[in-house]
């Protein structure tokens, strides 16, 4: 959370008066020290990630100007019900425990952001419905089998990851509800068997370990570590071709529960995404690595390309936030968003939703060339719910429109088509939203539709 991480001795010393933010992750807590009530007039956030606590005190309520509390990688069995009692409390992180109860006495009336991922818990209380300013969930790698018919009230609710859980349906008011633009539901019986099939029928070609030299670190996400990699000689018949000793990007895949999901049902979107010119190629899928590890090779991109925003703050929640000299000339918004929208029109008539369609997903070189990325919360979705999940996908592309239009400078009335197409996109009954193959012909006319 913080690149300075306090410590217990500057904490029990007052050197820490008047702080905002407060890092004590990994210090080796078993309990919450009582040297953190100095701060209630001051503490906002608060993160205790990575300690051995099992309980909070009954004396939480004291932080009275708390909103943000992180207890990732901790020993509670149960979501700690004197959180409910914390009156500015807005956002809970308890990722990584061993979770099995969440009450409703446990949910702040205040609740914006809820992260319970990679816990137990099979059964979330009705209140949830209760809390009208719930905009972000997080809940992949549970035992959940339904959610609470309640939620359906929920409507401000914006992002939900639900991966890896044991749900057998989406239910139907979750795809009607008028703000939901991001869904992750891969790694459940009802859609693990499409991301099975796509595992099994892979065309690529094998990229053993051994012959691959890895260089620097370029990246890493929630899923993996991406590396920069060289494939050796060998004297085969690919050699001869020419297709030995190229450079590459190597996702090696980390084989844990994140956020979004399941890293395999990411490998099984990617592998079922195919080709296209705004989606980084893939040249291979890893073999043989020493730990069984997943990996897949693809093409390096060249350094010219960058992430078009970053992601959302705490404050944005579930809005991306863009350099402050983040501009577009109209020809250059069109070729980017028309040139996403054709991706993400493919993927639909693949079966996959990407579910986290986000300008942090997508490299760009300021000239309109972009790869949409990041298949973390890519789901495989039936018949019966495709218009649905496409149309909800919509809503995800409307705010990426949106914010792009709001740093293009060009006049207004040369923008009337795309503020149209925006509001289309954004239209809070999800029936009447544009699916991708009339988005894409909107933005670049040309286009096959």
């Amino acid at each position: 959370m913080s690149a300075n991480r306090a410590t217990l001795a500057q904490l029990r010393s007052g050197a820490l008066t008047g702080v905002r933010r407060l890092d004590l992750s990994g210090c080796g807590l078993s309990e919450l020290p009582m040297e953190v009530f100095a701060l209630a007039d001051t503490l906002e956030i608060l993160d205790v990630s990575g300690n051995t606590l099992s309980a909070l005190p009954d004396g939480l309520p004291r932080l009275h100007r708390l909103r943000i509390l992180f207890a990732s990688g901790n020993q509670f069995t149960a979501l700690p019900e004197v959180l409910g009692r914390c009156v500015q409390l807005e956002m809970v992180g308890f990722k990584a425990n061993r979770i099995r109860t969440v009450t409703a006495a446990a949910l702040p009336a205040r609740l914006r952001w809820l992260i319970l991922t990679d816990n137990q818990i099979d059964a979330l209380p009705a209140e949830l419905g209760h809390r009208p300013r719930l905009q972000k969930v997080a809940l992949a790698g549970n035992q959940l089998r339904t959610l609470p018919h309640e939620m359906a009230a929920c409507k401000r609710l914006e992002l939900l990851r639900i991966s890896a859980n044991q749900l057998t349906a989406l239910p139907d008011w979750l795809l009607a509800l008028p703000r939901l633009s991001w869904l992750a539901f891969a790694g459940n019986p009802f859609s693990s068997a499409r991301e099975d099939a796509a595992l099994a029928d892979t065309p690529l070609p094998a990229v053993p370990w051994r012959r691959l030299q890895i260089h620097e670190q370029l990246g890493e996400g929630a899923s993996g570590v991406i590396h920069r990699a060289q494939q050796d000689q060998e004297q085969d018949q690919e050699q001869e071709r020419g297709d030995n000793n190229r450079a590459m990007a190597l996702k090696i895949f980390k084989g844990e529960v994140t956020s979004d999901g399941l890293p395999h049902s990411e490998l099984a979107a990617c592998l079922h995404a195919g080709a296209h010119t705004n989606l980084i190629p893939l040249l291979g899928r890893l073999t043989d690595h020493p730990t069984q590890a997943d990996g897949l090779a693809m093409q390096l991109i060249a350094p010219e390309f960058r992430n078009l925003a970053g992601p959302p703050s705490f404050d944005s929640c579930t809005r991306d936030v863009y350099a402050a000299e983040a501009r577009f000339d109209l020809a250059t918004l069109r070729r980017l968003a028309g040139g996403i929208a054709s991706a993400v029109r493919q993927l639909h008539q693949r079966g996959i939703t990407h579910g986290d369609l986000y300008g942090h997903n997508i490299l760009h070189n300021g000239r309109g060339d972009a790869y949409l990325g990041d298949f973390g919360a890519a789901s495989f979705f039936e018949l019966d719910i495709a218009l649905a999940v496409q149309r909800l996908e919509s809503r995800a592309f409307g705010c990426l429109l949106e914010e792009l239009i709001e740093r293009c400078d060009s006049p207004a009335e040369a923008l009337l088509a795309l503020l149209a197409l925006r509001d289309a996109c954004l239209d809070e009954d999800p029936a009447r939203r544009p699916l991708f193959d009339e988005i894409e012909h909107t933005l670049l006319p040309t286009s096959p539709s």
